[in-house]
């Protein structure tokens, strides 16, 4: 088909480093002070390029958290619902650990209460992301590990306390932390033949 993007081409490598572009940009600048044109810049882009295929900050912010998620945070398949979520858990953390994710966070927590764009931009990359991270616990339930439950809320059960702890107290996020929190919600999820 003419005119259609080719996977691993030239449209795949200025997307690329455009997101790049835009998470480092993020870093250096601050979500306010994140223009277009800053990221055309940093990308070596024309800008009419970011203009014509993101037309926000909000919707290349999303763009950029969509994929990094995808790329630094893969979704385990192990067998086991304790090692999926441990493993998810582990990756979401290191992720939001970066200076890169931890700026967009914190600019969308921050931000979203006053700025509906921002608010969006959060809740739709929250409601994907979930429900992809989610895959682990419709497994379990497909395997009889766990029955019937909504693997949102385990979801949240288990990234709700590490993501406090980086986010707010800034407490350490161990592996015997992520453990204790993956037990407590595998250990409290109803499984078959228990009422």
């Amino acid at each position: 088909m003419a005119g259609a993007p080719r996977p691993g081409g030239r449209s795949a490598k200025v997307r690329a480093a455009v997101l790049g572009a835009a998470l480092a940009e993020l870093v250096d600048a601050g979500y306010h002070g994140l223009t277009l044109d800053g990221v055309a810049r940093r990308a070596g882009v024309h800008k009419t390029t970011v203009y014509r295929r993101w037309g926000t900050r909000e919707t290349l912010l999303l763009d950029a958290i969509r994929e990094r998620a995808q790329t630094h945070v893969p979704i385990p398949d192990h067998g086991s619902l304790r090692a999926d979520l441990f493993d998810l858990a582990r990756a979401a953390i290191a992720n939001l650990r970066t200076p890169e994710v931890g700026a967009l966070v914190r600019a969308a927590v921050a931000l979203a209460p006053h700025d509906p764009a921002v608010a969006r931009a959060g809740t739709a990359f929250w409601s994907e992301r979930l429900g992809v991270d989610g895959t682990v616990v419709e497994r379990a339930v497909a395997r009889g590990e766990i029955t019937g439950t909504d693997p949102r809320e385990v979801i949240e059960a288990v990234l709700g306390p590490p993501y406090f702890r980086v986010l707010v107290t800034g407490e350490a996020v161990s592996d015997a932390f992520l453990r204790r929190v993956v037990d407590r919600v595998v250990d409290g999820l109803p499984k078959p033949g228990r009422r």
